[in-house]
């Protein structure tokens, strides 16, 4: 029903035409360091995230208990 109205002549092409002068330099890779792991981190980190997510579950037990006891005052 209504179809866009095109121009008759197409686009002109670009002013100027891109082209690099030299290839770009490859970057160099440089090794990472190696770590070396052992249980005792794991274990450390193991323990480490257990304790900060029972703080977290802890915390939001009280401010969720102290929301429900303010809502139920009103």
């Amino acid at each position: 029903m209504f179809l866009p109205k095109y121009p008759d002549n197409p686009t002109p092409p670009p002013a100027h035409s891109h082209a690099p002068t030299d290839p770009a330099p490859v970057p160099v890779r440089r090794s990472l360091p190696s770590v070396s792991i052992d249980q005792k981190t794991v274990a450390a980190v193991l323990v480490g995230g257990v304790v900060l997510t029972a703080l977290l579950a802890a915390v939001a037990a009280a401010v969720l208990r102290s929301l429900l006891r303010d809502h139920h005052r009103r």
